[in-house]
């Protein structure tokens, strides 16, 4: 699970040239040359029902998914990891205004660790490492895989993320794919507090809430060089409009990476309803 090499849901002829194709090191390198000539294409959604899932979890469990040099955000030992997953809203290139209402919007899961600082020559920003990043669409893996480093999207067999009246579902199935797993239901509405594992952690409801959401850039790591790739996002989230959730039905949870990060607390939900992403650039750092 450490690993973002793409593997295809499904097995036979068709996903072993998508394999083929995705985790090839040379076309990797043949658009980085093509891509570094050309401004970068701004992408928007209108992303609705995003559910946060956080734990937090030892810091040395952690750090064992990122590379050495990359500092991990912690506090008393302990560093949050949080699941994201939201139904985009036409997902496509914002220069196309209006236009974008005919992109279709697929869903979409980022897991993702906390930074410290930014990379050295990245700037001053609040960062996140993308540990995996799913998407329900076949057409936008491709387009991530063969056009982006700091999204390297898995596609699953199965994404349902699903609302009804104050309850949102959401399962991944991998299939044979190289895609985590999740399953999830959480209830919308509560108190705005903290359990005690969190209270250590953060001062206040609104605080953890602010750290958790309020990002301004993501990086990954390209696995053929080593290098990092470093992309800045706009998710304006006014946290007075965050909405507290909690599990339904906690026992049946599954997430596929908690048994390697050895969380110690219950999972810290809430939801964003509505929300403007916006992808606004990527590079590669130098290393």
């Amino acid at each position: 699970m450490r690993s973002n090499t793409y593997k295809h849901p499904q097995s036979g002829w068709f996903g072993r040239v998508v394999e083929v194709i995705f985790n090839n090191s040379q076309l990797a390198r043949i658009r980085r040359a093509l891509m570094s000539r050309i401004p970068f294409l701004k992408l928007s959604s209108d992303v609705r029902d995003v559910v946060y899932l956080t734990w937090l979890v030892p810091v040395q469990a952690a750090e064992a998914f990122v590379p050495k040099g990359v500092s991990l955000w912690q506090r008393n030992g302990l560093t949050p990891f949080t699941v994201l997953s939201y139904q985009h809203v036409h997902f496509g290139p914002s220069v196309m205004g209006f236009a974008r209402q005919s992109f279709p919007s697929p869903r979409q899961s980022n897991w993702r660790l906390y930074l410290d600082t930014s990379p050295d020559s990245a700037g001053a920003a609040r960062t996140v490492w993308f540990l995996k990043n799913i998407i329900s669409s076949f057409a936008y893996a491709a387009a991530t895989r063969l056009f982006s480093d700091a999204l390297p999207t898995h596609l699953p067999e199965k994404f349902v993320h699903r609302r009804h009246l104050d309850q949102i579902h959401t399962e991944i199935q991998p299939g044979d794919g190289s895609s985590p797993a999740l399953s999830a239901s959480v209830r919308v509405g509560g108190d705005r507090s903290l359990n005690e594992a969190f209270s250590s952690v953060f001062e206040s409801w609104n605080e953890a809430v602010s750290f958790l959401a309020c990002q301004d850039a993501a990086v990954a790591i390209t696995e053929d060089t080593g290098q990092l790739a470093y992309a800045e996002i706009r998710l304006p989230i006014e946290v007075s409009n965050v909405l507290p959730a909690s599990l339904c039905q906690a026992a049946s949870m599954t997430c596929s990476l908690l048994p390697e990060l050895q969380p110690v607390s219950d999972p810290f939900c809430f939801v964003v309803e509505r929300v403007r992403f916006e992808a606004i650039s990527e590079r590669l750092l130098s290393t």
